[in-house]
């Protein structure tokens, strides 16, 4: 999809974080931040490292409850989220270290994101009794089309504990899918991957966003990744916000160059 027809896909403000303060202890994570995340679009949340973007995520999904601020997500005003509502609220999330069940196959790691959505009871999954038996197999057959997606089918029932990183970060990425969220947090989804593992992810994160038309919040460290796939990006450091627009707007911005590069250069 050409930037352009990205652009006239974006829609209305989906999430807004509004003066958003979080401290552990004494120590301020996060100091007074306010944006806002608009349908369909991929935004990027940058820093250097301790500057609260994993916070910030937490604070989206509810993880952490922040002090001060307040969230309005689809329209609803929330002081604080929590998991549970906002998994029930179509989002979902990936993380820097990868909480994925390595004895268990691909296939069945990506089932576990369906958890939510499956109506039958324990005994009847357990026994597969009737409309659950049939309940499996409507959720296997999306399972299935995540697979075809990620170009993982080779590797369906391998355990996911045998497969090399960057495909591990594609099954994760499948699980979260598994979810149909309508917002997806991915932290670092290309942390410790080589170039061409961080060419394959940059291309389905942007075919998330074009096929299945998901919003995307993403942290990501590779600068190249995030000016070449974000469509607004919003800059942190120590907790606060220093930056916040297109792509190219925010990489001449003078206090995103001071953070990365410190004031000497």
């Amino acid at each position: 999809m050409t930037q352009d027809a990205r652009e006239e896909r974006i829609g209305g403000v989906m999430l807004e974080m509004n003066n958003i303060s979080l401290s552990f202890g004494g120590v301020k994570a996060l100091t007074d931040i306010s944006f806002n995340v608009r349908e369909h679009e991929i935004r990027a949340i940058i820093g250097p490292n301790g500057a609260g973007k994993s916070s910030m995520l937490n604070v989206i999904n509810g993880v952490y409850s922040p002090q001060e601020g307040a969230i309005t997500f689809d329209g609803q005003n929330f002081s604080k989220m929590n998991p549970r509502r906002a998994a029930e609220m179509g989002v979902a999330r990936t993380f820097q270290n990868l909480a994925l069940f390595k004895g268990m196959s691909v296939l069945d790691n990506i089932m576990t994101g369906r958890n939510l959505r499956m109506k039958s009871g324990i005994l009847a999954q357990a026994f597969r009794l009737g409309s659950a038996e049939r309940e499996e197999m409507a959720h296997r057959e999306v399972v299935e089309n995540i697979i075809d997606f990620l170009e993982i089918q080779a590797y369906r029932k391998t355990p996911v504990g045998r497969l090399p990183y960057g495909l591990q970060k594609r099954v994760d990425l499948g699980r979260a899918l598994a979810m149909e969220p309508r917002m997806l947090l991915l932290d670092e989804p290309m942390a410790g991957m080589n170039i061409e593992e961080k060419q394959d992810m940059s291309r389905f994160i942007l075919d998330v966003n074009d096929e299945y038309g998901t919003t995307i919040i993403l942290i990501e460290h590779d600068m190249g990744v995030v000016m070449d796939i974000s469509d607004r990006v919003v800059v942190l450091d120590y907790g606060k916000k220093i930056g916040d627009g297109p792509p190219d707007e925010v990489r001449q911005n003078p206090d995103v160059i001071r953070a990365y590069l410190g004031a000497g250069h």
